[in-house]
């Protein structure tokens, strides 16, 4: 459905915050260049294991695609000097190899199925997205570019990144975004459960916010009122269990998890530990998960980090994927960029500015413009491109302006939302309820104006609108923040074990662990 606004910013915090830590690296990095220069080497001369499997300089292969051995030394390099510039520890070669591999392999089955979804980014949706970032920044594209070139990442590299997280997140929309309902029964618990508890709401008068600029570690934070809810930025590091594992399989895992567990607790560093043991997603980025409200998390984390202090580690965690430890990177009142998976900075001994601090909920009523609307929703694929769709839409809309059909008809027919069976009834929209470019289209038309076709994330469409009315929204928006909220606890463990099953489904052929079983085996 339409109503996923959050899906859509998801991309813009996360892509913001991608700059904000290039621009922390360059800060924190005291010898960026000589000290990369100097350590870089060890990772270019590491040879491959030798072995039949890699006279074809071959990696890995994903279903019919080849990732080299070249590519792989490439990327670890390039991940090696960010690693260094963040001021996290540079795993082992073999070990950073190994990581990198497995981030390679996601990637490639991820754009396998983004093209079977008929997904494209184009170079220019990434510039678009530059300039998206570049204004939150509030510097010029030309400025971001020197950021980023500062911190040791290549302006072509982070072009890279943005153009795989704009595809990532669009693969998320369409593949899993829609199959998560939030009834409104959940809702009125959660509603419940805020009012009860103020920790997953507003931050109560007790709670610790950091000054703008952060004193030393040994002095205490000073109190301040509220400004909104208490917002946690975490890492973890996850030791997955895989489907199907034995008790002693399992034993293991725990065992090497309780161990990551004790060196955290004794002060290693968290980031590092990450880097080299974790089996999450972010491993490469320090654990770092994102800058979220306590309820914003899933309900197994925001347990444990309820109690939790800015540094402190907890206890051990399991939950289906495995066993979970996480830090608190920081926690405070300040409003972050409205994203689930957005990259949080990495610990650095410099002080890092704040965001701003989040503007109180409006007292009393909210009245807001609703617009009562339809739509017809056609989406892309290998078997129907965006010029198909587009032009299918076209046609629809010919029989329409000339009263040959009905929108509610027509809907019916050939949309593929789940509103067809209603005609394409989105019911009445609040302000930000769609994702940008749908709301802007609906705004400008008159009630009974048909629109030309547009595109978003979903796909094409064509929008109706009904009819509007000044609307009294107080209740309606805290339901929204509610259901939003709600959503955001249940997306990315969802997009997750939906990349799980799409890589299971996937042709893998890792020639890097086959030829390490190979090594093992002649000790």
């Amino acid at each position: 459905m339409m109503r996923r606004l959050h899906s859509l910013r998801r991309f813009s915090g996360n892509a913001l915050l991608l700059a904000v830590c290039a621009a922390f690296s360059a800060a924190h990095a005291a010898e960026p260049n000589a000290k990369g220069a100097k350590n870089a080497p060890t990772t270019q001369k590491s040879a491959p294991p030798a072995g039949e499997q890699f006279v074809d300089g071959i990696a890995a292969v994903v279903d019919k695609d080849v990732i080299t051995l070249r590519e792989l030394r490439d990327a670890s390099l390039r991940i090696a000097g960010e690693l260094k510039a963040r001021g996290i520890q540079v795993p082992d070669d073999k070990t950073l190899q190994h990581q990198v591999l497995q981030r390679l392999i996601m990637e490639r089955v991820q754009r396998h199925e983004a093209d079977r979804l008929g997904i494209r980014v184009d170079d220019a949706q990434v510039d678009q997205a530059i300039k998206t970032i570049a204004d939150r920044n509030k510097i010029s594209p030309a400025q971001l570019r020197q950021e980023i070139e500062k911190s040791g990442t290549s302006w072509d590299s982070y072009r890279k990144s943005l153009k795989d997280e704009i595809r990532s997140d669009r693969l998320r929309q369409r593949a899993v975004d829609s199959t998560i309902v939030i009834s409104d029964a959940e809702v009125d618990a959660f509603l419940r459960d805020q009012r009860r508890n103020p920790a997953f709401g507003a931050a109560p008068p007790s709670a610790q916010q950091a000054q703008p600029q952060p004193a030393p570690e040994a002095a205490p934070e000073q109190a301040a009122a509220p400004a909104g809810p208490m917002l946690y930025a975490v890492a973890q590091i996850l030791v997955r269990v895989p489907e199907g594992s034995s008790p002693d399989q399992v034993a293991a895992l725990r065992k090497k998890a309780e161990d990551l567990l004790a060196r955290a607790k004794r002060g290693d560093d968290f980031a590092s530990l990450a880097a080299a043991n974790s089996d999450g997603p972010e491993a490469l980025q320090g654990g770092v998960m994102g800058v979220r409200p306590l309820d914003g998390w899933p309900d197994l984390f925001a347990k444990a980090l309820g109690n939790l202090q800015k540094g402190q580690v907890s206890t051990l965690l399991q939950s289906g994927n495995g066993f979970h430890i996480l830090k608190v990177m920081d926690r405070g009142t300040a409003q972050p960029a409205p994203s689930r998976t957005a990259r949080a900075p990495a610990p650095a001994p410099a002080p890092q500015p704040r965001p701003q601090p989040q503007a109180q909920a409006p007292q009393g009523p909210v009245e807001v413009m609703q617009t009562h609307a339809r739509h017809i929703l056609i989406k892309t694929s290998t078997v129907m491109s965006d010029e198909q769709a587009r032009q299918r839409l076209e046609q629809v809309r010919q029989r329409l302006v000339a009263g040959d059909a009905k929108f509610s008809d027509m809907a019916r027919q050939y949309s593929q939302d789940a509103t067809a069976p209603q005609g394409g009834d989105l019911g009445w929209l609040n302000p930000g309820e769609t994702v940008p470019t749908f709301e802007a289209a609906m705004n400008a038309l008159k009630p009974g104006e048909i629109s030309q076709p547009i595109q978003t994330p979903f796909g094409w469409h064509l929008i109706q609108v009904e009819e509007r009315r000044q609307h009294d929204a107080t209740d309606d928006l805290a339901r929204m923040r509610a259901r939003q909220t709600l959503f955001e606890r249940r997306a990315q463990p969802a997009f997750e074990d939906w990349l799980d099953q799409l890589r299971a489904q996937a042709y893998i052929d890792n020639r890097l662990e086959k030829q390490d079983r190979i090594n093992q085996n002649n000790r």
